[in-house]
């Protein structure tokens, strides 16, 4: 009461305006520590690590590992992926009707989704001892782990407009955020790929395997005489290393919710009134800027995702490094995450949009080259060192153009607020649903092909088609994605244009409310 009546006092003396403007000159100078960088950074990385140990390992899992036929396979692959892309619009759109907290509006999403996604996690990795119900097994708990990491990655992608006003510092925190998500990568290929890689996954040498169309029946009875000793201990590799990855995913979660604030006032102007989730829905899809931004990034993701996804069973038995294809995923993986700032100060130096061409294009002639030349370990190194480069211009630059595209929205629609989660939910959206329907005809064509279950060799026509989908898919889809960029209209100069007018519209909505409270005290 005592504090009251001072600050009553104070209003009363004609203190108020120079009080409340002083912190106003504060904020605008305020600046992330870079504790709180590296806090809201490795937040990423629990979605990088298990989406990494998943996109890489998960398809040569339930073929050699699990024991599915390529179609039960691309069915879980598809469904999951696809459940996956639905579940983002759907969170976005709780996380819009979610109150504030005393923890923020987006952080207890994040609390409390994180123990039962590793759960679910680590049984995606465990094969049930039941002689039917497999397939379901795999696609309900691959189906509910995407579901919970959708509520842990959709809320701290909105994050990144909460963290901040500056929008150097949001730019800044997002090259923390990707460098750390691209280490996660590298977490998750290293975790994975070393613990399964010391265990020897079986395999079936017959002549059967090449140019014969009822190989399978004879890999049935190959495979109820062979020995399941090394196949138990390969899977118990993959278990323990769901172990490992859930523990890091722990971790990680608790750094995020203690080491960073989520400011609400960072993301609103304090005279905005929301509107419904369904007309800032139509407005975010109305918006140009964002349906090209996203319509590019759809093609050059699902490019790499393509890659990702078929990569370990190129490198197993097209390129024939079955015990090495772990090492040139991890070459990939850290060759990204050490040139990561350096696509920063690219961007920073000549534009994101020229860093979308350079970066991402560079790729295409190191995709060409790991199917033209023979195979040979020393060139696949070198390619993939290369190619890690490129993969770390894709991971960056479209989290870093969607806040400038959030940011022109605001300036269209001043008095439209809190729609951040819808453009990042969409964005993964149309990523996961384009990328589920890929790898399930992927998956498809490698059962055409005649693949075949744990062996030692495939036939011709797999390796064709591995080719395809590594090589020549992935190139189309970076020409056309990179066609499309063409017409995204926010360069550098409207960049900035978009900034000043932004920081005027706040000072301009500051000095609104300073007003009013002056109004006010002279009144008292």
């Amino acid at each position: 009461m005592a504090g009251g009546c001072g600050a009553e006092r104070a209003r009363a003396g004609g203190l108020l305006p120079p009080a409340r403007r002083q912190p106003r000159r504060r904020e605008s100078r305020e600046r992330l520590s870079v504790c709180s960088k590296v806090c809201y950074a490795v937040g990423g990385a629990p979605y990088q690590i298990t989406g990494c140990a998943l996109g890489f390992f998960l398809q040569i899992y339930l073929l050699d590992v699990a024991q599915l036929d390529p179609f039960s396979a691309s069915i879980i692959l598809f469904v999951g992926r696809a459940w996956d892309a639905v579940t983002d619009p759907m969170v976005g759109f709780f996380i819009s009707k979610t109150s504030w907290t005393r923890f923020g509006r987006l952080m207890p999403w994040i609390i409390f989704s994180t123990p039962f996604a590793v759960i679910s996690y680590f049984l995606i990795w465990f094969v049930p001892d039941i002689s039917r119900g497999q397939v379901m097994w795999y696609l309900v708990f691959y189906c509910i782990f995407q579901t919970l990491v959708t509520c842990f990655h959709v809320p701290y992608s909105a994050l990144t407009m909460f963290i901040s006003r500056e929008q150097s510092e949001r730019d800044s925190a997002t090259a923390y955020r990707m460098t750390v998500e691209v280490l996660g990568t590298v977490l998750g290929t290293a975790i994975q790929g070393q613990i399964v890689g010391k265990a020897v996954t079986p395999c079936i040498e017959s002549p059967l395997f090449i140019g014969r169309a009822n190989s399978s029946v004879a890999m049935e009875e190959l495979n109820m005489t062979h020995d399941t000793g090394s196949l138990t201990d390969t899977r118990n590799a993959y278990m323990i290393a769901a172990g490992v990855i859930g523990g890091l995913y722990v971790l990680c979660a608790v750094v995020l919710s203690v080491g960073v604030q989520e400011k609400r006032e960072s993301s609103e102007l304090q005279s905005d009134e929301p509107v419904s989730f369904f007309q800032g829905l139509k407005l975010v899809m109305n918006h140009g800027a964002y349906i090209k931004l996203i319509a590019g990034f759809l093609f050059t993701s699902l490019a790499f995702m393509l890659l990702e996804g078929n990569f370990a069973l190129f490198c197993t038995y097209t390129l024939g490094f079955r015990n090495e294809f772990q090492n040139v995923l991890l070459a990939i993986m850290l060759s990204a995450t050490l040139t990561i700032p350096l696509w920063q100060w690219f961007l920073t130096r000549f534009g994101k949009k020229t860093a979308v061409y350079v970066g991402i294009s560079s790729a295409i002639p190191f995709l060409i080259m790991v199917v033209v030349l023979d195979s040979n370990l020393i060139v696949t190194y070198i390619v993939a060192v290369a190619a890690g480069i490129s993969v770390a211009a894709a991971f960056l630059l479209p989290w870093s153009m969607l806040p400038d595209v959030i940011d022109d929205f605001k300036l269209q629609h001043p008095d439209s607020h809190g729609h951040e989660a819808i453009f990042f939910s969409f964005y993964v959206f149309f990523t996961k649903f384009t990328s589920g329907v890929s790898l399930g005809i992927s998956t498809l064509s490698l059962d055409f092909a005649g693949y075949q279950t744990r062996g030692c060799s495939q036939p011709s026509d797999v390796n064709f088609t591995l080719k395809m989908l590594v090589s020549a898919v992935p190139v189309g889809l970076i020409l056309l994605g990179l066609l499309l960029f063409k017409l995204y209209p926010i360069d550098e100069e409207k960049r900035r244009k978009n900034k000043k007018a932004l920081q005027d519209l706040r000072e301009e909505s500051n000095s609104s409310s300073e007003s009013d409270n002056t109004e006010l005290a002279s009144i008292v």
